[in-house]
């Protein structure tokens, strides 16, 4: 996105990857379905970044999501919106966006140097050293635009090798942490092998945060072998890992039946069962079986599952303590990085004249949705308008 404003405002721009072809995280996002951005209005969707809403509101207002489906829809690429509000390629694909996006910037000038990994400054001021498989090389350019990602998905890119790079020049960078990520908790062995891998679908997962307001949000994620992840999870994650490095642990509790009440599920638990067994009942009643039925084996004793009242309000809360975030390489997006008032308003370095960031490399985080993937292009857009008006401004 840097590179294609700068073009457009007649800078010579070469833009150098890491990795054997450019995009590798980018097309990672389309897998299963590329969610660009999101159809909400402009209030909410800035709300999603918490406590960088005010921070990033001005970047993602001049490239609005409305903004980015018009910059799409030029490239030839047609979107529609999901029923969840997402917006997506009409082809789900992140691949024929991503070649058409390069063809436009080749046909822009922009050359494209791939297997050229940044190293840092070279002797000169301003130089930059590369690794390139002809051996190490430097180069010099009058500005630098760092999109270097985050922590996450190291084997695409993104290893967060660039932090001491930077942290020795004085820049101040926040420590990388998961974002949108699974958490570890004790299960026993026997469930852990037997539910590993089992989706806990139409369930409701409440959370209370530190200033004692519940969210309570509908949706689905999945039992692992450690812990839990998928999109519930990471709804909350950002508050789970902030509350777990406070106080070493963070308590969800799971909804397994939303659509009835407390009073019903209390009504069939208590109806007599004669000689069938437990897990029959609650099957026959309740249509709980599988992993939903082994959860509550999970957290209750045999005495305690034999209590109807007792059992029927851990169908309504069943309580998961979750210990530890998994690592920040599984987690789908990092929090952290370069923090904001280490740049000026244009995203330049303050320590380093004529270097800007962008991306996930930002001290920001947002959940999934098309939020992140939004950010990134207009925080790319803004450090590309940066870099021509330093230029321009003589570089002051």
């Amino acid at each position: 996105m840097a590179a294609e404003v700068l073009a457009a405002g007649g800078a010579k721009v070469t833009v150098f990857d890491a990795m054997p072809s450019v995009g590798r995280k980018f097309l990672l996002a389309g897998v299963g379905g590329m969610n660009i951005t999101h159809s909400e209005a402009i209030g909410p969707f800035l709300g999603r970044y918490g406590a960088r809403a005010e921070t990033l509101a001005p970047l993602i207002n001049a490239f609005t999501p409305d903004q980015l489906r018009n910059w799409i829809h030029d490239l030839g690429i047609e979107t529609f919106v999901g029923t969840s509000g997402r917006v997506f390629p009409k082809e789900m694909k992140a691949a024929p966006l991503l070649r058409a996006w390069l063809h436009r910037l080749k046909d822009a000038g922009v050359t494209v140097e791939v297997r050229h990994r940044w190293l840092g400054w070279g002797d000169e001021a301003g130089s930059l050293r590369f690794a390139t498989p002809a051996g190490e090389i430097t180069l010099n350019a009058d500005a630098v635009v760092l999109a270097m990602g985050g922590g996450s998905w190291s084997r695409l890119g993104s290893d967060g090798a660039w932090v001491p790079l930077l942290a020795e020049k004085g820049v101040h960078v926040a420590a990388l942490q998961p974002s949108n990520c699974g958490f570890d908790l004790p299960w026993s062995t026997f469930f852990a092998e037997k539910h590993a891998g089992a989706p806990l679908k139409s369930v409701a997962v409440s959370y209370t945060d530190a200033r004692g307001a519940t969210t309570v949000k509908p949706g689905e994620f999945v039992v692992t072998a450690t812990g839990v992840e998928g999109s519930l999870i990471y709804a909350f994650s950002a508050a789970i890992r902030d509350r777990i490095a406070a106080q070493g642990s963070a308590t969800i509790y799971v909804d397994l039946l939303p659509g009835r009440s407390l009073e019903r599920v209390q009504t069939e638990v208590a109806i007599p069962r004669g000689s069938r067994s437990l897990a029959s009942h609650l099957q026959s009643k309740l249509g709980l079986t599988g992993v939903k039925a082994g959860l509550l084996r999970e957290v209750l004793s045999k005495e305690e599952m034999a209590d109807p009242t007792r059992l029927a309000r851990t169908i309504k809360a069943l309580p998961l303590k979750l210990i530890a975030p998994r690592p920040l390489d599984e987690a789908i997006s990092s929090a952290g990085g370069v923090r904001f008032d280490a740049l000026d308003h244009n995203l330049m370095l303050r320590a380093l004249p004529g270097v800007f960031c962008a991306g996930e490399m930002l001290d920001w985080e947002a959940p999934t949705g098309g939020y992140l993937l939004t950010a990134c292009f207009a925080s790319g857009r803004a450090a590309g308008a940066g870099v021509l008006h330093w230029l321009g401004a003589g570089r002051t």
